[in-house]
């Protein structure tokens, strides 16, 4: 059975794209710790992200490195952060979060956004990408 984010890429279900190549998807987390937000993910579906081969977690974390780049021009933030934990969604997910302070790292704070402002953000990110 597809994962969310398998359905995510197909189209299924609407998100906030911002980055696409051939093997990775980032788009804007729904309930985002921080403004600007982001999750990775490969296409091809893996638990775990220790159960991707090699070259395709490197790649994966070249992909999330000009995400990330693209964040900092778009999302004002002292720095983007970078979390691995992956027991939502059976599906390997970085996740990407400009910070302001810790708290933003805890999950443990969300913020609240309009349609509006998910999708200008989106735009923004998608075009320093």
């Amino acid at each position: 059975m597809s994962t969310i984010f398998t359905k995510i890429i197909q189209g299924e279900i609407p998100s906030y794209k911002v980055a696409e190549n051939d093997d990775y998807f980032a788009f804007l987390d729904i309930n985002p710790n921080a403004k600007g937000h982001t999750l990775v993910i490969p296409k091809k579906e893996k638990n775990k992200i220790f159960d991707l081969d090699e070259q395709s977690y490197l790649n994966l974390m070249q992909f999330s490195y000009k995400v990330a780049k693209a964040i900092e021009k778009a999302v004002p933030c002292e720095r983007v952060g970078l979390t691995v934990i992956g027991l939502e969604v059976p599906h390997v997910h970085v996740h990407l979060i400009p910070l302001h302070s810790m708290a933003d790292a805890t999950f443990g704070k969300k913020e609240k956004l309009s349609i509006e402002e998910f999708q200008e953000i989106a735009n923004e990110i998608s075009k320093n990408f």
